[in-house]
């Protein structure tokens, strides 16, 4: 892979130190860039422990290919191959991250590996396209493993990440006609899997939530407190699409099939209706992290929290999660 670009500091050094096996210079010139990495192996897997070990994985091989590097390309190009294509061959491996048929009428899928993403664990600069919320919603995310892993490398490389068609091509051992080919057959899948209004992943990046969406969640955590089902039916759209991850089969696509589920299955009746709620960000997403008092247990302890995606001042999607096992959300266990 070439860049053409003078060779800067940070490739002079990873050459020296790794002539010289130098372990803990390289670890510090790899280790920054590990929150942007992990985010594009986010986008590759569409959960956050994957993610992880892909990120690891990627500077075990950066470590064992350490005396191939030449400096032709920046160190981060270099590391963004590297992770691309672990992120690959463990695709290959698994026959379980895929979407999943939907157990609904008419067409739809489940990505029942989705995880969602710690805000906290973006890189540092608010202005890094990388991490625009464009591309980090969970709606992106979901539409994106509909591509075929190669394509998806494609499609990230050039439409997020920026790359030319060369760099793609070169990383991913393809031709460039061929990288142009999966491109175009990406963006056509990404639309049909987008809602109309989610149709803008190459416009201006954006990264702060929005007064609606404040406004909205903020009525959302009132509303769940005082357990008022009208109040959160004001809420929701009519076409609200709603999944509770990673159970199969929750996925609904009305408001009113969504709260007649939620009370169905015991929500807001006695035992689960003493709630205390405080707001957060995963995906750059406005987030409610749900407590619940049960009757034998004097604490509230975390439950689910509730990604909200928000059109208009009512909330469009809401995907939920189990977060009692995710400690990495960094949310208090209990309140």
């Amino acid at each position: 892979m070439t860049d053409a670009r003078p060779r800067r500091a940070d490739e002079a050094t990873f050459i020296e130190a790794a002539r010289s096996d130098d372990a803990e210079r390289l670890a510090q010139l790899t280790e920054r860039h590990r929150r942007e990495l992990q985010v594009h192996c986010y986008r590759m897997l569409a959960n956050y422990e994957d993610a992880q070990d892909m990120t690891q994985e990627t500077f075990l091989r950066a470590w064992n290919k350490r005396e191939s590097f030449r400096g032709n390309a920046s160190l981060r190009t270099w590391l963004y191959r590297i992770a691309t294509n672990a992120c690959l061959d463990f695709l290959e491996k698994r026959n379980d991250r895929t979407p999943v048929t939907a157990e609904l009428p008419g067409p739809g899928s489940e990505v029942r590996y989705l995880q969602p993403y710690p805000d906290q664990m973006l890189p540092m600069d608010p202005q890094d396209s990388v991490v625009a919320r464009e591309t980090i919603e969970l709606a992106f995310i979901v539409a994106v493993q509909h591509l075929p892993p190669r394509q998806r490398a494609v499609f990230i490389l050039r439409d997020v990440v920026g790359w030319p068609a060369s760099r793609a091509a070169e990383a991913l051992e393809l031709t460039v006609a061929s990288v142009t080919s999966a491109l175009q057959r990406a963006r056509v899948t990404m639309r049909e899997q987008l809602p109309d209004r989610r149709l803008d992943w190459r416009s201006a990046a954006t990264h702060e939530l929005s007064n609606d969406e404040r406004a909205v969640v903020k009525a959302y955590i009132d509303a769940h407190e005082r357990n008022d089902l009208d109040g959160l039916m004001a809420l929701l759209r009519d076409d609200l699409r709603f999944t509770m991850l990673p159970t199969p089969g929750t996925l609904i696509v009305t408001a009113r099939n969504a709260v007649d589920g939620w009370v169905s299955n015991g929500l807001f009746q006695r035992g689960y209706d003493d709630w205390r709620c405080t707001t957060t960000t995963v995906n750059r997403m406005p987030t409610a992290a749900l407590y619940l008092r049960t009757p034998d247990n004097p604490t509230y302890r975390l439950f689910n929290i509730a990604v909200l995606g928000i059109v208009d001042g009512r909330i469009a999607e809401l995907t939920g999660f189990g977060a009692a096992d995710k400690p990495w959300l960094n949310l208090p266990p209990t309140l």
